[in-house]
């Protein structure tokens, strides 16, 4: 398996415009998934909005006036299993950073800044929900580092998907002056005190910035991945009658019906095809792509819908409603949605990528291609592409791992009063980790499939989006069929997916 650090995938991440980003703004209801990464990029800066300001504001004020006259879980007492343990008023100040301190042991790596950044801009929005009862400064500060580029240190391990408590805590000790920042431009020390720690640290927002990072990603090379099939389809003769209207329409899934669509359009094959010379039907890797990709673009619809709620809920524990000048003690934070979409999100993906495995084994296939077997050379014995579908199972042997169902684990924790675990962090972090994996799979395909058109001199219509594919690709992988390293190809290739995502997206009129 590989590396159990994250890293951020091999892919182009924008520069920041010239001059200043444009601004994006927080209010704590509209924050999509896009605005998450487009701030972890630092291509657009945070600017919270005024009626969220006075949300907060207001929140703050509730929830000091409740914790002055009654228990609340934090403020007044401790958490976990000392919940029934009273923090005396002259305790109270110090309470907080003790609070933060204690549970700033995050452990492993640390994280990469873009992942940093997009807890940043999920929790500064999630504040501005107006649930927390967190001075509004807190928010402003992690604006400014936003803006900025500055992040604090954080650590990979520390979450079983019932509240990133680690990760934010190094962020609240970060923000009071306590703790480490990576670059320039951090904000000025905070004054946390009871009333802000456990408010702060009461957020899945490490969890929900890496769903959003992997999600952009990968259902961006979904649909690359299309665009790959295309071209091997192409190079193989394949039958368009898979992808044919009626035989949607007959069994009318939204997203299989869609992938069909857009394969037509990619092709440029009529709504109703003629059926090909020669062979009645074509492998699965061809004929059950709308059936297997189109699951796919539906488990990432699913995904984004939870984390667009989550993005902007106000889920802290206690809940302060100011209008009921209440605190209510909930379950609110407990991830079952997140990591149940998380799950069904990369057991779909696989199957995706399985399906380019098997497309990799026809293009290696004389019957189909009607060159030589894995499209070598004319030289004797040459092996061609043979290694790819070794390198490429590889690979998918990682993609199956990181597949496995993180909310199947179990843990019971703070002395029995936390007796079930979502492991939704666990997995986000399967998320991020499958995205290499996944590249690298359909990379083996594109190298072969551009290598199986060359040979059979088929030059896919510029005018059709996978003729601009193919031109694209001809312009960056070596045309030598000799045997040689092909470790460099598929390099490129995996990389030159992005440019196939935007091409997807194009065919999505």
């Amino acid at each position: 398996m590989m590396s159990s650090r994250i890293v951020d995938a091999p892919v182009s991440v924008p520069s920041p415009p010239s001059g200043r980003p444009a601004p994006v703004v927080l209010d704590g209801t509209g924050l999509g998934v896009e605005d998450v990464v487009r701030l972890a990029d630092g291509a657009v800066r945070p600017v919270p909005g005024p009626d969220a300001i006075r949300r907060a504001e207001h929140s703050w004020n509730a929830a000091r006036r409740i914790a002055a006259t009654g228990r609340v879980y934090g403020r007044s007492t401790g958490v976990g299993a000392n919940r029934n343990e009273d923090v005396p008023t002259e305790a109270a100040v110090g309470h907080g950073l003790r609070l933060l301190r204690s549970h700033a042991g995050a452990i492993g790596e640390e994280l990469p800044a873009r992942q940093v950044r997009a807890m940043l801009a999920v929790r500064a929005n999630q504040l501005l929900a107006g649930g927390a009862g967190l001075r509004p400064g807190v928010v402003t500060a992690l604006c400014e580092a936003l803006a900025s580029g500055a992040y604090p240190v954080v650590n990979e391990f520390g979450s079983v998907g019932t509240g990133d408590l680690a990760a934010l805590a190094q962020v609240g000790l970060a923000l009071a002056g306590e703790h480490p920042w990576r670059g320039a431009g951090a904000p000025e020390p905070q004054p946390l005190d009871n009333n802000d720690a456990l408010a702060l640290i009461s957020s899945n927002a490490l969890t929900l910035g890496q769903s959003a990072l992997a999600l952009h990603e990968l259902r961006g090379l979904i649909g690359a991945t299309q665009v790959v099939a295309a071209l091997s389809l192409l190079a193989v003769d394949g039958s368009h009658e898979a992808y044919a209207a009626p035989v949607h329409a007959a069994r009318p899934h939204r997203g299989s019906t869609e992938v069909a669509r857009r394969m037509r359009e990619l092709i440029g094959a009529a709504d109703r095809p003629a059926p090909p010379l020669g062979r009645i039907q074509d492998p699965y890797g061809f004929r059950c792509l709308p059936q297997i990709h189109g699951p796919a673009h539906d488990a990432a619809d699913a995904l984004e819908q939870v984390l667009t709620v989550e993005i902007n809920a106000a889920a802290e524990n206690p809940l302060i409603a100011p209008e009921d000048l209440a605190a209510y003690h909930h379950g609110g934070f407990y991830q079952a949605q997140l990591a149940l979409a998380l799950d069904h999100f990369r057991l779909a993906l696989t199957q995706v990528a399985r399906l380019s495995t098997s497309r990799l084994s026809t293009l290696n296939e004389p019957a189909y291609t009607r060159l030589r077997p894995f499209l070598a050379d004319h030289e004797p014995a040459s092996s061609g592409v043979m290694i790819l579908e070794y390198a490429a199972g590889a690979a998918l042997g990682d993609l199956r791992a990181f597949s496995a169902p993180a909310s199947l684990g179990h843990a019971v924790l703070s002395r029995g009063v936390e007796e079930q675990a979502s492991f939704a962090s666990l997995a986000a972090r399967q998320t991020l980790r499958a995205c290499a994996a996944y590249r690298l799979v359909v990379g083996c395909e594109l190298v072969a499939a551009v290598r199986a058109l060359r040979q059979r001199d088929l030059r896919p219509d510029p005018g059709l989006p996978a003729g601009r594919a193919f031109a694209l690709a001809v312009s960056v992988l070596d045309a030598d069929p000799a045997d040689r390293p092909l470790t460099d190809d598929v390099t490129k290739a995996a990389v030159l997916l992005d440019r196939f995502t935007d091409i997807w997206r194009g065919s999505a009129s």
